[in-house]
């Protein structure tokens, strides 16, 4: 199964810009979001330095991964 694994933290300001648009990307794809503060564990599994980070999966495993806030377009051409 195809998800997203969205990695964001509450003071991250960068975010707070791409919520939006991984709300409106969670209707075509599925989404999980996963506060960093309250996850560590799974952040350092997925070796993610920094926020936000979006990491496309398949079965669990990495096909691509997005670092900052990029364009609707870019998280729906999967």
């Amino acid at each position: 199964m195809t998800e997203y694994l969205y990695f964001t933290a509450k003071w991250c300001k960068p975010c707070q810009q791409l919520a939006p648009i991984m709300e409106q990307v969670s209707n075509s794809v599925p989404v999980k979001k996963i506060d960093i503060d309250e996850n560590p564990q799974i952040t350092s599994q997925w070796n993610v330095r920094g926020v936000p980070t979006v990491i496309l999966t398949d079965g669990g495993v990495e096909i691509n991964r997005y670092v900052g806030v990029k364009p609707l377009g870019t998280y729906l051409a999967v």
